[in-house]
């Protein structure tokens, strides 16, 4: 199926409609208009996307020129086209820089192809040679001349990674009173936070207690413990449990909403958290982040990746190296710094040598999920906990990175083999239950169900938008279209089990939902790597710890980064709860320690 991008009328349109009210001198018509600048540069000057024709300076956030970009074509509500079949002013990565895929001088990157296929033509300016990418590797000599150099400037806190971790991290320790610089190396934030899907969890909060749900910070650890094979730290994780409810209040008080309650796989009880219109969680968490950094005026800085810890004679951070797009080097001198970089499921190379056996796995990790803060940390003498520790997720969708979420087997969904046939308990964990995919003849499985989720998942309509439901009216239809020869006996016979409250196959004790209401659906599922559950060794303060177990003085980490909290197999819901927890927790104790020197 082709997608159009009509975008270059509308550019052109819209930049010759700026061009009358633009001031300043003009430039020789070009012979031929070969790059984004180039045209621009006819109708006005450089001016026209910089603040100086004369000297062109851009910040490595290139927040000047983003201006001016939505000054003259509006933003991305402005933008969006709903004839289109695929509008990438839609996506769920919500408002982000324009630069993110249009470049001024290099050939446009189409951000959203990192994870899917879609066939985009004619995106402006595709015939320009590609540049080599800024951040192509990590200059060793460049990073030693900064340093010998000495600092630009100071903060109290440096915050490496711009993901939920990141963003509550910074937060935190701006409220405490320090000042703060939040680095993130891609062209907008997120990180993974931004595909989350499922929510958050959390225990004794209004929203359990509102629907009577019994539920306590001991089950929610021993279902953790549990979870992860009884190789997580427990103290950690009792942490986590007992500090939950309140990362839902911060994120409620920010402006996020998590009305809705699912029960994610290896949960005794309904304990995730999620928007109540069934979107996704992650890129509303995200996206609320972004508003309130916007209003505090958190100090953000894109395109700026961290190469370098610098510590003293001490043995104490005393800063960073940063690699900025266009300002190079520099060394930024920090009274503490905290780690919130996240894993390294899009890492081959780590992958590869922590655990060969899933070296060929998709991902379904966002690209920025390369282990540098790990990288980091293991050059200055931290310790790691549980590295070799990756989590296969059971359901991305088949021969693709997107993932399907845990909750929708947790709203109902069933999963079956290709011949329409139950396998597997489908509130299991993830590690259980993507083996017993792999363990099918085919090493795939669907995850089949009706209208009745579709009404309560709004997710799943994404979906069906990016092509990957099959779809018909009828089961038997439904069976026909994929191969499933016996998936009307196998529904037939779980809705017996629905009604009665008692599934006699595979013992799931939560079933929401039967499957009776046309249409029915199914989308083809395989595990592929989703979560690291190794990482830096931390204290229950979220203290990095060296080689021997001591606190390196100045050094924090928390989220994905970190090793410890999930054990052998993280639960689903867990990610975000560690991402805030321990986000919060990070930046406090950052602020406190670097105000107290």
């Amino acid at each position: 199926m082709k997608k159009r991008y009509l975008f270059i009328l509308v550019t052109v349109l819209a930049v010759t409609a700026c061009s009358s009210f633009r001031s300043g001198p003009k430039t020789e018509p070009a012979a031929e208009i070969t790059t984004m600048a180039a045209f621009h540069a006819e109708m006005s000057g450089c001016q026209t996307c910089h603040a100086d024709g004369s000297k062109v300076t851009v910040s490595d956030s290139e927040n000047h020129e983003n201006e001016q970009c939505v000054s003259c074509h509006g933003g991305y509500e402005k933008m969006a086209n709903a004839a289109l079949e695929f509008d990438p002013h839609t996506s769920h990565l919500g408002d982000i820089n324009c630069t993110t895929c249009h470049k001024g001088h290099d050939a446009p990157q189409f951000y959203c192809n990192n994870c899917h296929s879609f066939n985009i033509e004619a995106m402006p300016f595709a015939d320009v040679p590609k540049k080599a990418a800024w951040d192509r590797d990590w200059n060793q000599e460049a990073i030693q001349k900064a340093i010998a150099a000495g600092p630009v400037e100071k903060t109290d806190v440096v915050v490496v990674g711009a993901g939920s971790t990141g963003f509550n991290a910074a937060l935190t320790a701006e409220r405490k009173g320090a000042k703060i610089i939040l680095f993130e190396k891609a062209p907008f934030t997120g990180g993974n936070s931004m595909l989350a899907a499922g929510g958050i969890n959390a225990v004794g909060t209004p929203q359990q207690a509102k629907k009577g749900i019994k539920d306590s910070v001991d089950w929610f650890v021993e279902d953790t413990m549990k979870g992860g094979r009884y190789k997580n730290d427990e103290k950690l994780v009792r942490i986590m449990a007992e500090e939950s409810a309140d990362a839902v209040k911060w994120l409620e008080s920010l402006g996020v909403n998590l009305d809705g309650l699912k029960r994610s796989g290896g949960a005794r009880v309904q304990r995730t958290h999620a928007p109540a219109n069934g979107a996704s969680a992650g890129p509303q968490i995200i996206q609320t982040l972004r508003k309130v950094a916007k209003r505090e005026h958190l100090d953000t800085r894109l395109n700026s990746r961290v190469e370098k810890l610098v510590l003293n004679d001490n043995r104490e951070v005393v800063g960073v190296v940063v690699h900025g797009k266009h300002s190079g080097y520099y060394m930024v001198a920090a009274d503490a710094v905290v780690l919130a970089t996240g894993g390294y499921g899009m890492n081959k190379e780590m992958i590869a040598w922590y655990r060969p056996t899933f070296a060929k796995m998709t991902s379904s990790n966002n690209i920025t999920a390369t282990g540098d803060g790990i990288i980091m940390a293991k050059e200055i003498g931290a310790s790691m906990t549980d590295i070799d520790w990756v989590q296969a997720h059971p359901t991305v969708g088949k021969d693709s990175r997107i993932l399907i979420s845990e909750t929708v087997r947790g709203v109902g969904a069933i999963m079956v083999n290709t011949d329409g046939k139950r396998f597997v308990n489908e509130l299991t964990t993830r590690d259980r239950a993507s083996d017993a995919i792999l363990k099918q003849k085919e090493g795939y499985a669907w995850l089949v169900f009706d209208e009745q989720l579709i009404a309560k998942k709004k997710m799943v309509r994404g979906y069906e938008h990016l092509g990957m439901l099959k779809k018909a009216d009828t089961v038997e239809g439904l069976a026909k279209m994929t191969g499933m020869s016996a998936l009307p006996e196998t529904i037939k016979a779980y809705n017996a089990y629905q009604s009665t409250g008692k599934d006699l196959a595979f013992g799931r004790s939560d079933m929401p939902l039967n499957l009776t209401k046309p249409p029915f659906y199914a989308v083809r599922v395989a595990p592929g790597i989703h979560h690291t559950m190794g990482g830096v060794a931390i204290d229950p303060d979220s203290e990095v710890l060296d080689l021997q177990s001591w606190p390196i003085p100045g050094l924090y980490a928390a989220g994905e980064v970190t090793g410890g909290v999930h054990g052998f197999n993280r639960l689903g819901g867990n990610a975000i709860a560690d991402t805030v927890v321990f986000g919060r927790r990070a930046g406090a104790h950052a602020a406190e320690y670097a105000l107290k020197k």
